[in-house]
């Protein structure tokens, strides 16, 4: 058996090895959200560095976690972009393809919003609200029931009564992952939703979960499986449409779009890093170690993109619409020492 995990072993690294002669420009894909952080700080490393400009492409987390953990070697990418922390599930399935040493490196934070079309209809939400209007199902009398709500007002008696119309981010997205569970979900909880769920389920939890997250399919909420500038132009199209976007996108486009509250609370930057506003996530970035070494300057592009100068509070990133990680310096020597999610364990 001893002698059957040295020869993969050997097996792996001479498979790895044979990148170096192959490729030489170190590859990213995976998340929407990451790709312009990454894709600013490749053009940033591309002109101070002597490697070539790192290829950053997007496809959603999902997307581009599963294109990771595809295995070793030249035909796999080097880092895959997520807003969102790998599952278990994945980090599974790299181990069944050789892809077991990852690097998890957390650049920062974001915020997810709810932006419409500037000069139209305010709005002050709560994950109530949201979950309320999107989900296939409510609470009314104690029972669950088809939801039968078609504007704000039927809503939330205090809107506008706006006809619901709600762009959000499709299931291969990360943002999706967040918007289910602390919004929709929350909401569930929030509205009684969920103990009547739990109760139907035999007081099964994830059942009660799993329903709480189920959305209407009446064309009300309407999946955006492209990035951000799709849901734009949707609203930009749709007078009465309501998008989710990233903290970022909606700060880079405030000419076009007006954002909302989510209980009480307006996103910003300082709101994010505070912990105050209720709809924030972490941002990553994986790397598979078994590429350190043998893609050049892929540790190079690594550190570089956690340096204060990079991704500190006074750096591009930042100017973009990152929010800094105040624990950057714990992400700096985690790829100082290659320290992997197993060794974290």
């Amino acid at each position: 058996m001893y002698i059957a995990k040295t020869s993969l072993s050997a097996l792996i690294i001479s498979t790895v090895a044979s990148v170096a002669s192959a490729r030489d420009q170190v590859q990213i894909a995976g998340s929407s959200t990451v790709l312009p952080y990454a894709s600013i700080v490749a053009e940033a490393f591309g002109e101070n560095f002597d490697f070539p400009t790192p290829v950053v492409e997007s496809g959603g987390s999902s997307a581009g976690l599963k294109r990771f953990c595809e295995g070793l070697g030249e035909n796999t990418i080097d880092i895959a972009n997520a807003s969102r922390q790998i599952k278990e599930s994945e980090l599974k399935v790299c181990a069944k393809n050789d892809v077991t040493d990852i690097i998890e490196v957390r650049i920062g934070y974001d915020g997810i919003v709810f932006a419409s079309e500037k000069g139209g209809n305010k709005f002050a939400y709560t994950q109530s609200d949201w979950f309320l209007a999107l989900s296939d199902e409510v609470l009314v009398d104690g029972k669950m029931v088809a939801n039968p709500n078609k504007t704000w007002a039927d809503v939330n008696a205090d809107m506008p009564a706006q006809l619901l119309q709600a762009f959000i981010p499709g299931t291969k997205h990360g943002t999706r992952e967040v918007f289910e569970d602390k919004v929709i979900l929350a909401g569930c909880e929030a509205t009684g939703a969920f103990d009547v769920l739990k109760e139907a389920n035999g007081g099964d939890k994830k059942a009660a979960e799993k329903a709480c997250i189920s959305l209407r399919t009446d064309g009300v909420s309407v999946d955006i499986d492209g990035d951000y500038t799709e849901t734009l132009a949707r609203i930009e199209s749709t007078k009465d449409g309501i998008g989710v976007f990233g903290l970022a996108f909606y700060e880079n486009n405030t000419d076009k779009l007006q954002v909302a509250t989510m209980a009480d609370i307006e996103p910003t930057v300082e709101s994010i890093s505070k912990g105050e506003y209720p709809v924030s996530r972490p941002l990553f970035f994986y790397i598979k170690k078994a590429h350190i070494g043998v893609i050049p300057g892929l540790k190079d592009f690594a550190e570089f993109f956690v340096l204060d100068e990079i991704a500190g509070e006074d750096g591009p990133l930042a100017e973009y619409g990152l929010v800094a990680d105040p624990e950057l310096e714990i992400t700096q020597e985690t790829i100082a020492n290659e320290t992997t999610i197993a060794d974290m364990m």
